[in-house]
Formats: C-alpha cells, structure tokens, sequence
C-alpha cells in the first residue's frame, strides 16, 4: 500500500484487471476528432502533468471499470492499487430548459449547421454559436467539479485522469455525448431541430424569416429588385474549411428540410432523391475536370 511521505505518494502498481475501458491510443495523444482534442487540450493545459500521464497509462491498460454519462454529471469507477475500485465524479453546469431554447434556436438559424448536425456531423463553429449565446460548449478549470474517493489530494489525480482520457475517446466516438452531458440528449436536439425548420424568435417575439422562406409581396412594389437575392450569397455556401479537403455534401438541401411525407412504392422520396443528387454532383465534376 502507499504511504504518504512528504505530502506526496509513493507509486504503487494498480490490480489488473480483465474486461475495462481501453483507450484505442497506444502512443501519443489521445483524441482524433476536433472536439476530443478540444477537451483534452483544456485538460492538459489546467491539470497536473504527472498524474495526467499516469492517467493515461491507466486509460491504456483498462483501469476504467465503467463510464456513465448523464446532464451535468460523469460517474465512474477505476482500479488502482487497493482491492476496492475508486468512486469518482465529474461535473459540470447543464444547461436548463430556456438556455437549451436559446441555444437550439441559434444553431436552427445557420442551415448549414442545422444540416450537419440532423447529419450526425459536430460542425467546428457550433463553439462560437454557443459562445455568442454566453453558454460556453466545453469548460474550463473553473466550470469542472471533480471527486475520487482516493487519498490523493492532487487535481485531479490520476484515476480522474484515467476517466477524463476515456471520456474524451467517448466523445470521439459519438459528439452528441459533450452536448448531452450540458443537458440535451441527441435525439431530443434533433428533434428539436427539425420541429423548428431553421426559424427562431426575432426581436419582437415572432418568427424570423428561415434561409428558404420567401415574403409574398405584390410584383408591382418589388420590381426594382426582383430580380436581386432575398438573402447574402454567402449564406448560401459553407465557410471554408481547410482541414475538410471538400465542399459541402450534394444533398445538403434535402438534409436541411423536413422530409415530406412521400413515397413511391413504398420507398420515402427522400431516398430517392440522394443518389440523383449525388449522382447530378459527380457529373459536374466530371464535367469540370474536362475529361
């Protein structure tokens, strides 16, 4: 067992065990999505070194005996060198009812962020919408409340560091996961997203104009511009993305509206529609290329 000396522990083997949460990472940094590396940059930035690289040889052996996820709150349990797992929580603020309003309402007013998320896509500018709203996306040392029922006193130590790593790898694998632990579950975010159709509150309490609605106002009074867009063209293209390497998907349009309640032949016309989408986008650049 380790004894404190100094203020500081002796090192101690952890009890192996079979069966637990193994970080895919073998060598170098943990995290491959932007957003895990987003979290793991903040973690290496405010925690403590040592115990976060012993925190992550933990992650790599399988010390994190199981993971729960839920709004505002990380339980876990890890095997260190004693017969009882440690306890541990994480926790940060999750966002009630009228924040998660605001927030749905900004991402439904950006189309092109509203579609990649019904997508399954986590957009790298979603952090500055939440951030526009006063909600930050991912917390800093300030917003992260963290308890293991170790004798460590060190921040954290490395069995909350062991759990961090591996929350950042399940962050990788499904992005919902940093929104639901701020309090809004996938399937209710996209719900909500389409139940709103790219429309948010304006500032007299009604509906703003969507990126594809079109006011009905008599030719005669629009004749001098009817011929002019009704909204900015570079509301019309993705931002550049430099990591990305394309453009926006073919059918970007189909993604962003509701489906309509259509089939043929018992097939929804949406999955219809796709591959002749695709289909028109691959002949255009075929067309480009010049042969």
């Amino acid at each position: 067992m380790a004894r404190r000396e100094s203020g500081w522990f002796e090192r101690s083997r952890p009890i192996r065990v079979e069966g637990g949460i193994r970080v895919r990472g073998k060598r170098g940094s943990i995290g491959e999505q932007w957003w895990s590396r987003r979290f793991v940059d903040i973690l290496e930035r405010v925690c403590d070194p040592g115990r976060l690289g012993r925190g992550r040889s933990y992650a790599r052996s399988g010390q994190v005996l199981g993971l729960e996820i839920g709004p505002g709150l990380v339980e876990a349990r890890v095997q260190g060198s004693r017969p009882t797992p440690y306890r541990m929580t994480i926790g940060i603020s999750a966002y009630d009812r009228e924040q998660w309003r605001e927030l749905v309402g900004a991402l439904a007013a950006q189309a092109l962020h509203r579609a990649k998320l019904l997508a399954g896509e986590m957009p790298p500018e979603i952090e500055d919408v939440f951030d526009g709203c006063g909600l930050p996306l991912f917390p800093d040392e300030r917003g992260l409340e963290m308890d293991c029922s170790c004798p460590d006193w060190g921040f954290p130590c490395k069995h909350l560091s062991a759990v961090l790593y591996v929350l950042a790898e399940a962050f990788d694998d499904d992005p919902f996961l940093v929104l639901a632990w701020r309090g809004m579950a996938r399937d209710a975010l996209l719900d909500a997203l389409r139940h709103i159709g790219g429309r948010t509150g304006g500032d007299d309490g009604g509906p703003t104009p969507g990126l594809l609605d079109v006011a009905d106002v008599p030719f005669a009074e629009r004749i001098d511009d009817f011929y002019e867009s009704g909204v900015s063209p570079a509301r019309l293209f993705p931002a550049p993305d430099a990591s990305a390497g394309s453009g926006s998907p073919p059918d970007l349009l189909l993604r962003a509206l509701d489906p309509p309640p259509v089939k043929a032949r018992h097939i929804p016309l949406l999955d219809l529609l796709r591959p002749a989408y695709r289909a028109f986008a691959t002949g255009a650049d075929d067309e480009g290329d010049g042969g």
